[in-house]
């Protein structure tokens, strides 16, 4: 496939809204652009940053990358909605600003999608990483449709950041806005489970990163949020079972959140990392991936430096 091709007429779009994304969001792009997979535009949507951190993105000279900037600050799901609609690619997929794509992300998805024209939307399995680039574990990934939508009162284990399907799918079930708190994804997929189709490649094909502490009045917000529009989409169903359900499961998990918070608290050593599900050669395999990706990122940081003290 041409560079020619692949910059004035994209098959994906790559939508990654950014708001104070810092230094990690260098490392997500790169991520990107080094993917074998060629044909892709990358919108870059500013939720009205004051970090700075986008203007020193100059380094990444690349046509098929387009910063989109405001200077206002509209909300994660209203910018999503922003770069569906920008969207010039048959394919749509989401990225976060401090994740890493493995080199083949959009290869393996878009041959699975192109095979498989039934599916909607597609998700991969993701290894997961601290803050300090360790690989810790990884999420839990059902893969077929059935056991993605087995328990919706439970939620749907798909990472959204993996996320990637057809931008005529998203443009037809677009994000809430205002949407729940950080809970966006989990209630388009709450709202289309019934008449779409998805899957997850078995593949690990993203690192995800998990912070190493989140603040307990942050989790109980969203998990309210979350009940609130699993409730009311339930019950406008008739499904009282599911909604109990949801109530119960609810109430579980900010018990099990408030315990975590006094146990990290306490002693923050004593956080446990995630059970680790991949091989040792997908192990090896992402931590080469990450430190040179850190290493092209610090190299031309220095390169940067050198200039400016020229």
């Amino acid at each position: 496939m041409s560079r020619e091709h692949s910059i004035n007429t994209p098959f994906l779009t790559i939508g990654l809204s950014v708001l104070n994304g810092g230094a990690l969001l260098e490392t997500a792009i790169r991520s990107i652009v080094k993917q074998s997979y060629e044909s892709w535009e990358l919108l870059i949507i500013d939720d009205g940053s004051t970090d700075g951190f986008i203007d020193t993105l100059s380094s990444l000279i690349d046509p098929r990358i387009i910063i989109v900037r405001d200077g206002f600050n509209k909300g994660l799901s209203a910018r999503l909605n922003q770069a569906v609609m920008m969207a010039r690619g048959k394919y749509f997929a989401r990225m976060d600003h401090d994740d890493i794509c493995h080199p083949e992300r959009f290869t393996r998805q878009i041959s699975f999608l192109e095979d498989h024209p039934e599916v909607d939307l597609l998700a991969t399995r993701c290894v997961t990483i601290n803050e300090q680039d360790q690989l810790i574990g990884s999420l839990p990934s059902p893969i077929n449709h059935a056991d993605i939508c087995r328990h919706p009162w439970q939620g749907f284990y798909m990472a959204h950041p993996s996320w990637m399907g057809k931008t005529e799918w998203f443009r037809n079930n677009s994000y809430r806005d205002p949407a729940p708190y950080c809970c966006e994804d989990q209630e388009l997929l709450l709202r289309t489970h019934y008449l779409s189709r998805f899957h997850t490649l078995p593949d690990f094909l993203l690192a995800y990163r998990i912070r190493n502490y989140t603040k307990w009045q942050k989790r109980f917000r969203t998990r309210i949020e979350m009940a609130k529009f699993q409730l009311n989409h339930f019950l406008r169903r008739g499904s009282f079972i599911n909604a109990l359900l949801s109530i119960f499961i609810t109430f579980i998990r900010v018990c099990c959140d408030a315990l975590t918070n006094f146990f990290y608290s306490a002693s923050p050593q004593t956080k446990a990392d995630s059970d680790v599900l991949f091989s040792s050669n997908e192990y090896e395999e992402w931590r080469r991936l990450i430190k040179s990706l850190k290493a092209s990122v610090l190299r031309l940081s220095d390169e940067k430096s050198n200039d400016a003290k020229a």
